[in-house]
């Protein structure tokens, strides 16, 4: 059962005073507090003994030159350590002697970076507490003016100038902090393109001196290895392709390398889908009886364009989306691809087998700054 007893009327004058402030007694809502002010400042040992302040500049200076050694650790390890050779750690097992040195070198480099600049702050930088009013987010022109002095006063007050050890070891620790980005960046994205991409199975016969033989191959089904009629290819029907003789004369390591290049994709259209553009005209001239074949590479990253919409004769690249128009000589229609698919000329043999009448007319894959256009 509800209590519906009416609450006793309160005083108008029965709001209750706190020490610290004002509450109003209907809502218990605070309308002000009293400035607590700041605590007294402790002064820490740097502030009064010099010989402490140098005391902190080593341990300071320490610690960069720990993040400098960190860094040189690992730059040898990545130049001079084999990533073969194996070592045993505790607790861990086997594992690579060159990704520990690497993964001790980084840790080293970033540790003492980290402390360094963590004990510079605690120990030399003026640690005076400071209250600053609520102010309008945009600085007064006065202000802005003198933000530089500000920053100048800074560096004069955090000791920086007067502490140079300090300012040359954590330039050099940062300094060659940077190198190993730039090794990264540099030597593990893998060799320059140059003319890898230029040159596919579709080229003919690859000789001992490297030096390619031209040979009109046939179209064979991936992965049965058996050639395939331009009979055999419906409207609406796609077929992944490789080179005659790639699955057998290659492999290992050359036989995948050259699979990833050389795979392409055939399908069959409507002679009259095709754009009635020099792209469409182009695409439909180096078929046959609509039947067309593209590198199944995409020009973004290189992943497998596999996804074929017959009823808008477009391939879609699953990985960024990239889409390309059939009809249009697989012009990009959306997406960050850079470049339509090469596409590869083909033809049919007195048997009625297809052919490759010449390989790709340009680098297949992704686009990259030594492509010719």
């Amino acid at each position: 059962m509800t209590d519906l007893t009416p609450e006793p009327e309160r005083p108008a004058d029965s709001a209750v005073r706190l020490d610290q402030g004002h509450v109003h007694g209907s809502g218990g809502i605070p309308e002000r507090f009293q400035d607590p002010g700041l605590p007294p400042h402790v002064h820490r040992a740097a502030d009064l003994d010099e010989k402490a302040a140098k005391r902190a500049e080593r341990s300071v200076a320490g610690l960069f030159a720990l993040s400098m050694l960190g860094t040189v650790l690992f730059l040898v390890a990545y130049f001079m350590v084999d990533v073969d050779t194996q070592t045993f750690v505790p607790l861990i097992g086997t594992m690579s002697l060159s990704n520990l040195l690497l993964g001790l070198g980084m840790a080293l480099s970033l540790l003492g970076i980290g402390l360094g600049a963590v004990q510079w702050a605690k120990t030399l930088m003026p640690d005076h507490e400071s209250v600053e009013e609520r102010h309008p987010l945009r600085s007064a022109d006065v202000d802005r003016e003198g933000f530089v002095q500000t920053m100048t006063d800074g560096a004069e007050t955090s000791q920086l100038t007067r502490r140079p050890i300090i300012k040359a070891t954590m330039g050099g620790a940062l300094g060659l902090f940077s190198l190993p980005l730039l090794v990264q960046l540099a030597g593990s994205l893998g060799p320059l393109p140059r003319n890898d991409l230029s040159v596919t199975f579709w080229n003919g016969e690859k000789q001992a001196d490297g030096s390619w033989v031209a040979k009109k191959r046939r179209l064979h089904l991936d992965p049965e290895d058996r050639p395939i009629k331009a009979s055999d290819v419906t409207i609406g029907s796609v077929f992944h392709v490789l080179p005659e003789g790639l699955q057998s004369e290659l492999h290992g390591a050359a036989k995948l390398n050259e699979i990833t290049k050389s795979t392409v994709l055939l399908m069959r259209l409507n002679p009259d889908d095709f754009q009635d553009t020099d792209k469409g005209r182009k695409a439909r001239d180096w078929g046959y009886q609509g039947i067309v074949a593209y590198s199944k590479v995409c020009t973004h990253v290189g992943c497998p364009v596999g996804l074929y919409e017959q009823t808008t004769h477009h391939l879609l690249c699953p990985c960024h989306q990239s889409t390309f128009d059939v009809t249009n000589d697989c012009e990009v229609i959306f997406g960050p691809a850079g470049r339509p698919l090469p596409q590869l000329k083909i033809n049919v043999d007195s048997e009625g087998y297809l052919i490759a009448e010449q390989p790709f007319q340009e680098p297949v894959g992704p686009s990259f700054w030594e492509r010719e256009s």
